[in-house]
């Protein structure tokens, strides 16, 4: 029995599955974590365009028992939300390629709000690059899916 057509039935399926990532605009739906490993963020689709908020917190209490707010954002009638549900990111465009743009991404550690675009590697690898002006001046983080 020769193992060539077995060869050519894998080779068929990996190409496969790799285009239909490709022409997926929701293959990013899912919750990620974060490259720390601090959170959990769903990614969802509003309408045409994705957002993402977090879901989990590795540590979503003060010593206190209270919920973690966001209080590093400049605008003082916000810093009394919860960071548990918060929507960090926001209006992204998928353009194809495995590629979501033209959206934001809030860093609650700092308060800042940044341009952001996100790179599916693969169907459990999502890099998520926050900037400010151009893309080559930016920071980007890798995210595992958790389903």
């Amino acid at each position: 029995m020769t193992t060539k057509p077995f060869m050519f039935l894998f080779a068929f399926l990996f190409a496969f599955s790799a285009l239909a990532i490709d022409t997926n605009p929701d293959a990013v739906v899912g919750t990620w974590l974060n490259g720390e490993g601090t959170g959990h963020i769903q990614i969802y689709k509003q309408g045409d365009k994705y957002f993402g908020k977090l879901i989990w917190l590795k540590e979503a209490t003060n010593p206190d028992g209270s919920e973690k707010k966001d209080i590093n954002n400049p605008k003082k009638d916000l810093q009394n939300r919860t960071l548990k549900g918060l929507v960090i990111l926001r209006k992204f465009e998928y353009e194809g390629g495995n590629v979501w743009e033209d959206g934001q991404i809030y860093d609650p550690k700092t308060g800042n709000d940044y341009s952001c675009k996100m790179t599916l590697k693969n169907s459990n690898t999502l890099e998520v690059r926050g900037y400010i002006g151009l893309s080559v001046f930016g920071r980007t983080d890798t995210w595992k899916r958790v389903k």
